[in-house]
C-alpha cells in the first residue's frame, strides 16, 4: 500500500498538468467568467450566491462555455498529436456534437417550456387549472453566443496546444 501512493501522486500531478485537461478547465472557467462579469455589468447579479452560481454552474449566455471546453480540448489535440489524427477527428466531432445540441435540442427545449409556462399561467388565471407548477426554462445559446464560446476555445487551445 505504501508503494502504490507515491505512484498516485506522480499520476495526479500529470494528469492535472496534462495540457488537455488544463485547457478545458481554463475553456470552461474562461467563458464562465466572461459570462458573470457580463452580467454583474448588466446589473443580473443580486448577491454572492448568484455570482458563485454564475461563476460555476449556470448554463446558457455568453460566450458559451460548453463549446469554448470543447473547442479548446480540439484545438489542443490538433496541436499536440496532428489534425489529421484519429484523437483530433473524434474530439472534432465531440465538438460539433456539442455545439448542435447547444444550438438545437437545449434552445428548443428552453423555448418550449417558455411556451408551455405562458399557457399553464394563463389557464391557472382562468381558473381551468387549480395549480400549475412551472418547468424549468433551459436557455439554450443564440448562435453568437456559440460561436464566441468557439473562438475562445480556440484560442485557449492554442496556448496550451503549443506547450512542450
Amino acid at each position: 500500500m505504501e508503494n502504490t501512493l507515491p505512484a498516485l501522486s506522480v499520476q495526479a500531478k500529470l494528469f492535472f498538468t496534462n495540457p488537455c485537461v488544463l485547457s478545458c478547465l481554463f475553456g470552461w472557467l474562461g467563458a464562465q467568467f466572461i459570462k458573470t462579469a457580463i452580467n454583474l455589468i448588466r446589473g443580473r447579479i443580486h448577491s454572492i450566491g448568484e455570482l458563485i452560481d454564475w461563476l460555476l454552474w449556470r448554463t446558457g449566455g455568453m460566450p458559451s462555455s460548453h463549446s469554448s471546453m470543447c473547442s479548446a480540448l480540439a484545438t489542443t489535440i490538433g496541436f499536440r498529436n496532428g489534425f489529421n489524427s484519429d484523437i483530433f477527428i473524434f474530439a472534432l466531432m465531440f465538438l460539433m456534437m456539442t455545439v448542435r445540441d447547444a444550438l438545437g435540442v437545449r434552445r428548443s427545449s428552453g423555448l418550449q417550456a417558455k411556451k408551455i409556462n405562458e399557457l399553464g399561467s394563463e389557464l391557472q388565471e382562468k381558473k381551468a387549472i387549480s395549480l400549475y407548477k412551472k418547468l424549468k426554462e433551459v436557455n439554450g445559446h443564440s448562435p453568437m453566443e456559440v460561436i464566441c464560446g468557439v473562438i475562445l476555445g480556440i484560442f485557449i487551445g492554442v496556448a496550451f496546444g503549443l506547450l512542450k
